[in-house]
């Protein structure tokens, strides 16, 4: 497809994203966030919020300016600020209306690494460019510019791609990570034994 490195790629369609986060996020494992620029990454950690039955999610008390994107239709990035110096991309989901969304939380470089390098000069390792959700869209340069940027026509860049690899067959599920509600719910994904999501396995 026009715009990935791999002409074997295939952007991920719209309905792809038009159904619960809690349904998309498992299956984003794997597949590749991809910049124009050439930088690529695998998905290997995400987190599903599912506003108006989700109190951990920033819609679920309604669409604000904030959060509007959230609102809008399926297939595209939400990008907020969080604890004054980081960005969070999140892939809108459900139906519009609904506050959907998916937060990339890692993901393990695989293209543009050396671009990666330089917007994130203080990972001392590769393994670290990518390893949050901060430092995922610092290493993308993706900042208040590519809230709303549509990942399935790619009108500013930025697309999520399968190359063909299934999401892992049984991820690690658990729970979300710096929130105050809603802790109990089991909607964190990410590939087994991943050295690059944001915690990585313990060495036995």
């Amino acid at each position: 497809m026009t715009g990935l490195p791999d002409p074997t790629w295939q952007v991920l369609p719209r309905e792809f994203y038009r159904r619960h986060p809690a349904l998309v996020a498992p299956e984003l494992l794997n597949k590749i966030l991809v910049r124009s620029d050439g930088r690529a990454a695998r998905i290997v950690e995400v987190e599903a919020y599912a506003g108006s039955e989700d109190p951990a999610a920033h819609s679920f008390r309604g669409r604000t300016a904030r959060t509007a994107t959230m609102f809008g239709e399926a297939g595209h990035l939400y990008v907020y600020f969080t604890y004054g110096m980081h960005w969070g991309s999140n892939a809108v989901c459900g139906e519009a209306g609904e506050g959907f969304g998916v937060l990339l939380r890692a993901a393990e470089p695989l293209l543009g690494v050396e671009l990666m390098r330089q917007a994130r000069p203080r990972a001392r390792r590769d393994r670290d460019l990518a390893s949050g959700p901060g430092k995922l869209s610092q290493a993308f340069g993706i900042n208040r510019d590519f809230d709303g940027a549509d990942l399935v026509g790619g009108d500013r860049g930025i697309r999520i791609a399968s190359d063909g690899t299934p999401p892992p067959d049984t991820p690690v599920v658990g729970p979300r990570i710096g929130i105050s509600r809603a802790v109990e719910f089991p909607w964190r994904w990410h590939v087994p034994g991943h050295l690059h999501v944001s915690v990585p396995p313990r060495k036995r």
